[in-house]
């Protein structure tokens, strides 16, 4: 495939910090970095952070929410991923053929699904001739207010000036929105995030929750995906880290338009949001335009943290499914948050137990005993708030869960009472290192991830800090962290056994 003119220059871009980081070492590539930042914030509240990185006329730029699905609510689950999907439907002035008419057929589609929903829910059933007759209104409402859409207009513009990786994300802890943009069209990001999120129309959000509620659909057809979301369920019993981002199907059908914009009240003012900006720019000509728009967004207030806290698990959970697909398991154990001394050590636990194949559970499971077709970790679920560290495996044919399970904690046992060699940590160091570099050579990665340790550790410097803190841990370290947490009563286990299906 062909490169673009831009996708070249961000390429370049990437291998100039690789290259600057290996020429001065990776300390002090990263010192050099972290003096380049230069950090304002605007007077509605809204957090800026721009990182000059000559050699390509490109710029990354990344609109932080510090809002996620840990923030929901019963009966509102699913409303931050919403979100993802409505940012780029315009605004009061882009996206619309006609704003009154609009306006006026939005309101007339509202009305037309509220009712529908009362219906839903009247008890105990509700009437099948009048649900028929309001789905015909509200069907018909939503095809008068397709007709004033100017479909994609948004992405349209940003794809003419030549706008590359246009996306967005929802994760547990956050909504992010980010693109590059050739250099001289800073002020058309600047101008354009400022309409988004200072005029949005929530216009078609009825056919989104559609498009969303497919999605939930086709993911819980499959049996991993099934098993994933009852494990989550029932490892945490108050945490809302218990849900997935997607929301539950039932909340989906329930949500309306305006309980969207009451979530956007609420998460969407300046003082929530960081702006991150990497590249080609100069911040002394870049703050009068950034303070121009972006200073526009009303300030709202700074959302408090989620006070519900996980109390602590008392006993091993365990659930089982039984369905005609292949087994498969997890295993998790409660963990602190990414913002905990501990948290580098908890990295280099998972990176010594699946950090590739030299890594103990593949080289015990899949190599050597050939328990497994694949073994291996995540250091965390969640990072604002204390998450899960989780061992996933897929028994091979004529292998069994329980014997997975058996390998896994003789692997957690050997952690537990043989520190790691002071070979094998240089090791996981090392992947560690060059992961980091890797991860921070390009532009829009680099703007992610300081929009993301300013907001779930308190202090973007602290990204400079990863490689001090990979090297302060120790085998003792790890032997600790697999003592305290690798504990029966701190576990949930969920797994698939395979029934054969009904005749």
């Amino acid at each position: 495939m062909r490169k673009t003119a831009i996708g070249v220059a961000l390429c370049a871009a990437a291998l100039i910090v690789a290259q600057a980081a290996a020429a001065q070492g990776p300390g002090q590539g990263f010192r050099s970095l972290e003096q380049q930042v230069v950090e304002r914030t605007l007077p509605n509240g809204l957090h800026v952070l721009i990182l000059p990185r000559a050699g390509a006329p490109v710029v990354s730029m990344v609109t932080y929410a510090d809002v996620g699905g840990v923030d929901e609510n019963q009966n509102r689950t699913g409303l931050a991923h919403i979100f993802e999907h409505m940012a780029f439907k315009g605004t009061k002035t882009v996206g619309t053929k006609d704003l009154a008419r609009e306006m006026e057929a939005l309101k007339k589609e509202d009305e037309a699904f509220l009712a529908l929903r009362a219906e839903r829910l009247r008890r105990p059933k509700p009437d099948a001739a009048r649900l028929k007759e309001l789905e015909a209104v509200f069907a018909a409402a939503k095809e008068e207010a397709a007709k004033v859409v100017d479909v994609g207009r948004f992405g349209q513009i940003l794809e003419q000036e030549g706008a590359q990786g246009l996306n967005a994300y929802t994760s547990l802890d956050q909504t992010v929105y980010i693109y590059s943009l050739p250099s001289n069209k800073l002020e058309l990001w600047a101008a354009l995030e400022s309409d988004r999120f200072t005029n949005p129309v929530l216009r078609e959000f009825y056919k989104e929750k559609d498009v969303i509620m497919e999605e939930r659909r086709m993911g819980m057809s499959t049996p991993s995906r099934r098993l994933l979301e009852d494990f989550f369920a029932v490892a945490y019993k108050a945490h809302m880290y218990r849900s997935l981002v997607i929301g539950h199907m039932s909340d989906l059908q329930g949500i309306s338009r305006d309980d969207a914009a009451a979530w956007f009240k609420r998460y969407y003012g300046a003082r929530n949001l960081t702006a991150v900006i990497v590249g080609d720019v100069d911040p002394a000509a870049a703050w009068p335009m950034l303070e121009k728009w972006l200073g526009q967004i009303p300030p709202g207030e700074k959302p408090g943290p989620v006070t519900t806290e996980e109390p602590p698990q008392l006993g091993e959970k365990r659930l089982v499914m039984e369905d005609a697909s292949q087994p498969m398991m997890f295993v998790g154990y409660h963990r602190p948050s990414a913002a905990d001394p501990d948290a580098a050590a908890y990295n280099a636990l998972s990176t010594v137990l699946s950090g590739g194949p030299s890594s103990r559970l593949y080289r015990s499971l899949v190599k050597e005993k050939q328990l497994a077709l694949n073994a291996q970790t995540v250091a965390a679920l969640g990072e604002k708030y204390p998450g899960l560290f989780i061992f996933m495996a897929t028994p091979n044919r004529g292998r069994s869960n329980a014997e997975c399970e058996a390998a896994i904690d003789a692997e957690i046992e050997r952690l537990k009472n043989e520190p790691v060699s002071a070979e094998e940590l240089a090791g996981v160091k090392a992947k560690a290192r060059s992961g980091l570099i890797n991860r921070l050579s390009d532009n829009l990665n680099l703007a992610v991830e300081l929009a993301s340790t300013q907001n779930v550790k308190g202090d973007w410097r602290l990204l400079f800090r990863e490689l001090d803190d990979i090297d302060r841990v120790t085998p003792a370290d790890i032997q600790r962290i697999a003592q305290k947490t690798f504990v029966k009563s701190n576990r949930t286990v969920a797994a698939i056994e395979t029934v054969r299906p009904a005749k």
